[in-house]
């Protein structure tokens, strides 16, 4: 039986039984080392962890290429030095599209490209309006692809765009950054794009050691620090994200749906005081269990705020302090700088250079599926499977008569089948499950432990399930 036929038939048999609500982590991966593993290795190792989501800064071809149908989704970026003249013009921005971007999907699943990295307070007193003009292009251009609602453009900014981040219900945007701010929200916004922040309570304790209670900015006090309008944070970071919800509604957007996404957190391992391994581990630990959580914060406790933590690598050539090239998880030999949690075997002392083929070489397959609804209209669903089949470019062989999957022989068993590698082939968006409403997105890991737990739990017994399972499914 083929890998996607044993993923999917099964979970399609429980889906009426079970439901889920897990969100991945994301991780900032820079290569500025003379030390670091090849873009393959790394996207094998990541394939093996928590980590669903990766953002790098630029759109190195080696990288794009070595994260092709890992089912990771990546944010790839525009460095600040070629945003003016992505500014230029249109055509500029299509070019650097065409180039960078467009050979590498739907294979590789590029789901946002950031415009620079913190453009609004770099020290080089760049042409702030040179941003919004550059992310308005590239908007632009997949709007004339049919690509904008695959791939959104945003830009991430440093918490120095508030004029205060304290007390975070009165939080605004620094007064010479309103003009260039209310644009861009307001792209952000009719974009359906995310406001992307790189938000660090390590520089507020480093900075300020006897202002700020260590655990608070460690992601851990639970004694809790009061804002005026009654909001109660534990931690820092929570505080900032409701900062820049704040300002964000001070414009005006208050009741529009924009997302905040964590772009940038972490704590580095070495370089002061309190940048230690223990430091460190717990902030990043903290980090990714809320991460993971589903958790909004005090102002907006509904909202999903996805963290993408720095770092991936120590980066032994950046520039700037000892901490700057100490905010990484791992070593550029694989090992691990202190010991947090990745839910994966080899990262206690494997090395990318050791024998690893049981997790590091075995791909986790993608993180969410795309399955037939079980009461959706039976012609409908012929219909959908028709297309996924012929126009839809997907290879059905599996599910011919000959094929491994072609059992059971029911409609919406293959179709099933069509519809998630349709949905896989195409970046994993929601839209790409639509099928006229008959689509479902659903996240697991369907294969036999989990089957075969699910099915002990809900003490339920199928004979054709357990005939499989005897096969080896």
């Amino acid at each position: 039986m083929s890998l996607l036929c044993s993923l999917v038939l099964p979970l399609f048999i429980l889906l009426p039984l079970i439901s889920y609500n897990v969100y991945g982590v994301g991780i900032n991966y820079g290569t500025i080392g003379n030390n670091l593993p090849s873009p393959k290795k790394v996207a094998q190792l990541l394939q093996s962890t928590i980590f669903d989501k990766v953002k790098i800064y630029d759109t190195n071809p080696e990288i794009l290429e070595a994260f092709s149908n890992t089912g990771i989704d990546l944010i790839v970026a525009v460095e600040n030095s070629h945003i003016r003249n992505l500014s230029a013009t249109q055509s500029n921005a299509d070019k650097w599209f065409v180039t960078r971007i467009l050979p590498f999907i739907p294979s590789t699943s590029i789901v946002t490209i950031a415009v620079g990295n913190e453009y609004l307070t770099d020290d080089q007193l760049l042409d702030h309006n040179a941003l919004l003009q550059a992310m308005e292009n590239l908007h632009s251009v997949l709007l004339s692809r049919g690509l904008d609602r695959k791939i959104k453009v945003s830009t991430p900014h440093s918490m120095a765009v508030l004029a205060s981040s304290f007390p975070p219900s009165s939080s605004t945007f620094a007064t010479t950054l309103l003009p260039v701010m209310t644009s861009i929200v307001a792209l952000l916004a009719d974009t359906n794009s995310p406001f992307m922040i790189n938000a660090y309570p390590y520089f507020a304790y480093r900075d300020n050691p006897s202002m700020v209670n260590l655990e608070y900015a460690l992601l851990g006090n639970a004694s809790g620090v009061r804002d005026p309008k009654g909001y109660v944070y534990n931690n820092m970071l929570d505080a900032q994200i409701d900062a820049i919800r704040s300002a964000i509604n001070a414009l005006g957007y208050g009741n529009r749906t924009i997302q905040i996404v964590v772009s940038e957190s972490g704590w580095p391992s070495k370089g002061d005081a309190s940048a230690t391994n223990e430091n460190a581990r717990t902030y990043n630990t903290r980090l990714i269990e809320r991460a993971q959580s589903n958790k909004g914060t005090p102002m907006n406790p509904k909202d999903r705020i996805d963290v993408f933590v720095f770092a991936l690598f120590n980066e032994n050539k950046k520039q700037g302090g000892i901490s700057e090239r100490n905010f990484g998880i791992f070593n550029g030999d694989g090992t691990k700088v202190y010991d947090v949690d990745l839910s994966c075997e080899f990262c206690s002392n494997e090395k990318f250079g050791g024998k690893i083929e049981s997790s590091l070489l075995k791909s986790r397959g993608p993180s969410v599926w795309c399955v037939a609804k079980p009461h959706a209209d039976e012609k409908v669903i012929q219909a959908v499977l028709d297309f996924c089949c012929g126009p839809g470019g997907v290879d059905c062989r599996e599910i011919d008569e000959n094929g491994d999957c072609f059992q059971p022989d029911k409609v919406y068993a293959h179709a099933s089948y069509a519809m998630n590698a349709y949905y896989q082939m195409h970046g994993r968006n929601y839209w790409n499950c639509d099928f006229k409403g008959t689509g479902l997105v659903t996240f697991s890991d369907p294969n036999a432990f989990v089957f075969n737990q699910v099915m002990e739990n809900a003490s339920i017994r199928i004979s054709d399930m357990e005939s499989e399972k005897g096969r080896g499914m």
